[in-house]
C-alpha cells in the first residue's frame, strides 16, 4: 500500500491533493504532473510513502529539475513507485550503465542472487557499487529553506515522516484532507 500527494505552496499557503501514480511511468512524467498541479510555477512537493518501508520527496520549482530524496534506498527499489524515484544519478552509477544491478533482481535482504551478508567486507563505499544501499539517497537538504533541516529530515521515521513534514511546513490540516 502507498500513499502519494501533491503540496503546492499558493500565495495563501499549502494546498494538498492526493495523486495517483499508476499512469506515471517516469520522473519526468512526475515532475510534469507536480508542474501541473501549480499554474504559477511555485514550490511542489510530491511525498511518497509505502507501507510504513521508506518516504521520499520529490520538490519541483517552476521548470528546475526534480530534486530528490529517498529515505532508505534499498526499500524504495523492491517498490515499482520507489524505482520512479531511483534514477541513476542518484545512486551514483553512470546512466544507463549496463553493470549495475537489475533492481528487480535483489533479494529482500538487498543482497543480489547468489551473495550472502557474510560475503560483504564491510567495506560499504568503494566496493563493487552495485548494491543498493539501505540508507538515505538524494539531497538531504530538499527541505531546508522550508524549516526542515538535514539532520531532521534524516531522522524521520518513514512510518510518520510525511505528517512531520507537513507539520513542520504548517500543512498537516491540508494533508490531512486528503489521507
Amino acid at each position: 500500500m502507498y500513499f502519494a500527494a501533491l503540496l503546492a505552496r499558493t500565495e495563501d499557503g499549502w494546498e494538498a491533493s492526493d495523486t495517483e501514480l499508476d499512469d506515471v511511468e517516469t520522473l519526468s512524467d512526475l515532475a510534469d504532473l507536480a508542474r501541473e498541479s501549480s499554474p504559477e510555477e511555485d514550490t511542489v512537493l510530491v511525498l511518497i510513502e509505502q507501507e510504513d518501508a521508506w518516504f521520499g520527496v520529490v520538490r519541483v520549482d517552476g521548470e528546475d529539475d526534480p530534486r530528490i530524496y529517498v529515505s532508505d534506498a534499498a526499500a524504495a527499489a523492491r517498490s515499482a513507485y520507489g524505482e520512479l524515484l531511483l534514477t541513476d544519478e542518484l545512486l551514483g552509477r553512470e546512466p544507463g550503465a549496463a553493470d549495475g544491478p537489475d533492481l528487480d533482481e535483489l533479494d529482500l535482504d538487498g543482497t543480489e542472487d547468489g551473495e550472502s551478508e557474510a560475503d560483504d567486507d564491510g567495506d560499504e563505499e568503494g566496493g563493487t557499487g552495485d548494491a543498493v544501499p539501505h540508507s538515505p539517497v538524494g539531497d538531504s537538504e530538499i527541505l531546508d529553506d522550508l524549516g526542515i533541516s538535514e539532520k531532521e529530515l534524516r531522522s524521520l521515521d518513514a512510518e510518520d515522516a510525511l505528517g512531520s513534514i507537513a507539520e513542520a511546513l504548517g500543512a498537516s490540516e491540508v494533508l490531512e484532507t486528503v489521507r
